[in-house]
């Protein structure tokens, strides 16, 4: 496999480095996340005149095309700054489904809104019982006439509180477990039904509940084959992992950064703490651990995109679990070498270990993804 970057992705680095470093900075960063939204639409702005949120769509909807590949160069990043913008939501989790089994009228309508960044998007598939389970789904939806009326719960929606549009998964067919019998719908937020209760998640970013009472929906609103939504599901979150894994890479890069700069800046007993042994075999471990990640990440990264169902999973749940666990070894070596201060609010550290520990659990953690890996062999 080839590791180096095509001239393509090595442009996108130095476009979102230099933008990261010059206007997202940690107290950049703390007063974005105290604004109303949450995260800066001035910013979004900015994604969408780099052509950032055209990555991923497809040029005759006025997108970048790409891949994966591609996508997780930004995401990685966007992980050194720990941006709070809703790019995994809008361009993974939202464009991502729409471009897989979209129908033309719904990709023209919605895609070049994306792209321009008038629009964002959420993926409405979790609820409150069904943990990691994709194909766990009790939200009902029953044929009226020429529409769907859609009622359930959706839990966690990742930038729910923002989305313009939801791309809501209900039963129209089959049991609550069922494989079959899933479709994914196209909802408006202001259609009357829907209820939204938005939240922070523990890392700054937003997300929301919805409930779903009689949402009524045309049957254009229908995504692909009704009934026939778990595989595009399915593909969607195994992209959005890969997504996350390279983000993941980004965090714990920089997160060793400022771990290594303050060993070598506290003093103790007249000498940096740096100097002693024990403390730098732990950074040596932290490096290693980054690296184990990083090689997992590209390999999610190159095969999120396969159409293969048990090699995509394959890959990107062993991406999963080892993300998780450099992921957990690296905060918890970085807040121990810190002390105190590594878990503050106004330094830097800890905000990276609640990205990682969130980054863990979302879509399945360690276990879980080590239990599907087997499965899938």
């Amino acid at each position: 496999m080839d590791f180096s970057l095509s001239e393509t992705q090595r442009m996108l680095a130095e476009t979102t480095d230099r933008l990261v470093r010059e206007r997202y900075g940690f107290e950049d960063r703390k007063k974005i996340l105290a604004g109303p939204d949450g995260f800066s639409r001035p910013m979004w702005a900015t994604f969408a005149e780099l052509g950032l949120t055209g990555l991923g769509i497809a040029e005759e909807h006025d997108g970048l095309g790409g891949t994966m590949g591609d996508m997780a160069v930004v995401a990685e990043t966007f992980g050194r700054a720990l941006v709070v913008e809703p790019y995994l939501p809008t361009l993974v989790l939202g464009a991502g489904p729409l471009g897989l089994a979209g129908s033309d009228a719904q990709k023209s309508e919605i895609l070049p809104r994306v792209v321009s960044g008038e629009l964002f998007l959420a993926l409405a598939h979790g609820e409150p019982k069904s943990r990691y389970t994709l194909c766990h789904v009790d939200t009902k939806a029953a044929a009226d006439g020429g529409d769907f009326l859609l009622t359930g719960a959706k839990a966690v929606v990742l930038g729910g509180d923002a989305a313009d549009y939801f791309l809501v998964s209900a039963r129209t067919d089959g049991t609550t477990s069922a494989p079959h019998g899933i479709s994914l719908f196209l909802v408006p937020r202001s259609v009357p039904g829907l209820a939204i209760r938005a939240y922070p998640n523990i890392d700054g970013t937003r997300a929301a509940d919805l409930v779903l009472d009689r949402v009524r929906v045309p049957a254009s609103a229908v995504i692909g084959q009704a009934g026939h939504g778990l595989p595009t599901i399915a593909h969607t979150i195994d992209r959005a992992i890969a997504y996350l894994c390279a983000e993941a890479v980004g965090a714990m890069q920089a997160l060793n950064a400022l771990t290594l700069d303050y060993l070598k800046t506290r003093t103790q007993f007249g000498q940096p703490i740096g100097a002693f042994q024990v403390l730098q075999h732990r950074m040596v471990d932290m490096e290693m651990a980054l690296e184990q990640a990083r090689s997992m990440a590209i390999l999610a990264a190159d095969r999120a995109d396969d159409p293969h169902p048990h090699e995509r999973a394959r890959a990107v749940s062993a991406a999963k679990v080892q993300i998780g666990r450099s992921g957990r070894m690296i905060g918890q070596c970085s807040v121990q070498m810190h002390g105190g201060i590594g878990i503050t609010d106004e330094y830097a550290g800890g905000h990276y270990f609640k990205r990682l520990t969130l980054i863990d659990r979302t879509f399945g953690d360690a276990d879980h993804h080590l239990a599907r890996f087997a499965a899938a062999a």
